[in-house]
């Protein structure tokens, strides 16, 4: 069945003894639309899916809504700087320097996306209206995105994290399918239950075959918490989503200062052409275009 329109969505459960809680993300509609934003090559689509992917989990832990969460690779990789934007319902947006980038494959014939980014820094971002921004970073340290999130948990954060994603991309660089599987320690979990879950996180298969081959989110999370009961409490449906204005941008070429501005404004006359300028989303990929008076006011 094609479900390439059906929005992504995640399920969040906790174990019944409070050890741990879970999320699964569907994430094939997110991926999908990153990519008809992006023109991604397969590589960058992997890349850029399995972080918007986790991103889109770990937003929905954000403690406010109005909270937002970012997340940055910053490789040395062909593919640059790979940056995903989640807020608290777990919608997202994200960015990558080199959309293009689609290194050779490995020799199993999987994506290289470790190849992609490269070696280099991470780091997490919670932003709170208000407040003062929480960051921390971590080393890279395979680029396959999964494995790095979870040692900059394990790290940065002091929190146990199993984190698996997948994203499968079809031969005309569609996503066939995508998601992930998020678990996290809750402090002073009970021994046999982490017992178990280490046990489930070495058994599961790639999470794209499971979406691929028709498996649901509660499908999935049966497997992750194979002989643990939890309770899953609720299923959310999120989008890719910019949220991206033109006052937004306008702010951001102001901010620049009126000397700055009046500069660039000169040289625009001085190549023919208007006295205005033009701002494009990286998100998005939206212009937007403001003339001399609206920025000198």
């Amino acid at each position: 069945m094609d479900n390439k329109n059906e929005e992504s969505r995640i399920l969040r459960g906790m174990t019944r003894d409070g050890s741990a809680r879970i999320l699964v993300i569907d994430s094939k509609k997110l991926v999908n639309d990153m990519i008809a934003t992006h023109h991604t090559a397969p590589t960058a689509s992997a890349a850029l899916g399995r972080l918007i992917s986790a991103a889109s989990m770990i937003g929905t832990m954000l403690p406010e809504e109005g909270d937002t969460l970012t997340i940055g690779f910053m490789g040395d990789g062909p593919a640059g700087h790979l940056l995903a934007v989640a807020d608290y319902f777990g919608n997202v947006k994200g960015y990558i320097e080199n959309p293009k980038a689609d290194p050779a494959r490995k020799p199993n014939g999987k994506l290289d996306v470790g190849a992609a980014v490269g070696a280099g820094t991470l780091f997490v971002g919670r932003d709170h209206p208000g407040g003062e921004p929480q960051t921390g970073t971590t080393a890279i340290t395979s680029g396959e995105i999964a494995e790095d999130l979870a040692t900059y948990f394990a790290v940065s954060e002091q929190i146990p994290t199993v984190l698996s994603l997948g994203v499968l991309i079809s031969g005309d660089g569609s996503c066939l399918a995508a998601g992930g599987v998020l678990i996290q320690l809750m402090p002073y979990p009970d021994e046999e239950t982490v017992a178990k879950l280490e046990r489930n996180a070495n058994d599961l298969q790639a999470i794209s075959h499971y979406f691929r081959d028709g498996k649901t989110l509660s499908e999935i999370a049966d497997i992750a918490m194979r002989d643990i009961p939890y309770d899953p409490f609720d299923t959310l449906e999120v989008s890719y989503r910019c949220d991206c204005s033109a006052d937004r941008m306008k702010a951001k070429i102001r901010s620049l200062g009126k000397e700055e501005v009046k500069k660039l404004l000169d040289e625009q006359e001085a190549e023919g052409k208007p006295r205005e300028l033009t701002a494009v989303c990286r998100f998005c990929g939206k212009n937007y275009t403001f003339s001399e008076k609206e920025l000198m006011a």
